[in-house]
């Protein structure tokens, strides 16, 4: 239920305000140089309170690796690291239990797992599961020679000008969502399959688990509908398979084309809004008024890419294992 990949495997676990959250990764090749510094960067650019507009929480999200790693180096079996959980502020969450959050998963999650569910800063379903998500996609990246994948925010509220697009928000004192482009150069012809492993399709299941996005385009995307057929084709120029346009992305039959990989996310407005909403306290059966109290992104949009970028490697790293294109002893 938590398992990502078909050979270079990833499992996340933790819970929001848990003592902690990680990952293991199964399935990476042995050899491979790995020390705690080769996932810093990615970390750091995920972290919350490092730019105007995200959460004020800040934890050291310093990777501890647990297996997997023997004098700095791969040995082919399970990496398992896991981050602290230190900064929180459960009381937050204890206050409002009664009253699920409009556009959270408090009422499915209570509904499906009995009360069970650990419901501190989301448990289970917050974005602080991210963190292991981006940890094993630097380790995929380090496997990725030659492949460069690169995410941006290119749209928040509405504005291109992402200070824009925030000071919209605050002046409305609510939340905003934004767009998300990325960007991979240097993917090999040949990546995925027809029908359900499609390269699209993979990518597509893994970007919609991260949390908040709301749609996924390849290439032109849903402005292909409004192509003519001959305007959207894209001819090829020469036997490498370069393309005169690139409507399709870098994917064609749900295959790699060689052309650079081009699609977009769709990142919904932060549910935890400082608005007054309305919902059901489920104790007393009525509606209620109320505010969501805790420390939230104003656009969780501003920390998407590292983990779309994470994602992406994820993905490539499993179908070139697949494809035999990494070795499994990395010398």
């Amino acid at each position: 239920m938590n398992t990502f990949g078909t050979i270079f495997r990833v499992q996340i676990f933790g819970e929001s305000h848990g003592e902690s959250v990680g990952v293991v990764v199964d399935g990476c090749p042995a050899g491979l140089s790995l020390t705690e510094a080769d996932l810093q960067p990615d970390l750091e650019r995920r972290k919350g309170g490092t730019q105007k507009g995200t959460t004020p929480r800040q934890e050291a999200d310093y990777p501890h690796f647990k297996s997997g790693i023997f004098n700095g180096v791969t040995t082919g079996f399970p990496i398992m690291l896991y981050f602290d959980n230190n900064n929180t502020r459960s009381e937050d969450y204890a206050k409002q239990r009664s009253i699920p959050r409009p556009g959270h998963a408090d009422w499915v999650a209570h509904q499906k797992f009995g009360g069970f569910e650990d419901y501190r800063g989301g448990g289970h379903f917050s974005a602080r599961l991210t963190t292991g998500l981006v940890a094993a996609g630097a380790i995929a990246k380090k496997l990725l020679k030659g492949i460069d994948i690169r995410a941006r925010v290119t749209e928040i509220g509405g504005e291109s000008d992402p200070e824009a697009g925030l000071a919209k928000a605050i002046a409305a004192k609510d939340s905003v969502g934004g767009l998300v482009e990325c960007r991979v150069t240097g993917v090999p012809v040949g990546l995925g399959e027809p029908y359900f492993d499609s390269l699209e399709s993979c990518l597509a299941h893994i970007l919609f688990a991260i949390p908040a996005v709301r749609g996924v385009e390849f290439g032109t995307g849903f402005a292909a509908a409004r192509m003519l057929g001959s305007d959207h084709n894209d001819a090829i120029e020469n036997t490498e398979g370069q393309t005169r346009t690139n409507h399709a992305g870098g994917i064609v039959g749900g295959i790699s084309n060689g052309n650079e990989l081009v699609f977009r996310l769709a990142i919904k407005p932060t549910s935890s809004t400082p608005k007054e909403q309305t919902s059901l306290n489920w104790e007393t059966g009525e509606q209620e008024t109320f505010s969501v109290k805790g420390r939230h992104d104003l656009c969780v949009a501003l920390r998407a890419p590292v983990i779309v970028e994470a994602a992406t490697a994820l993905v490539l790293a499993d179908f070139m294992l697949r494809e035999q294109k990494i070795p499994r002893v990395v010398v």
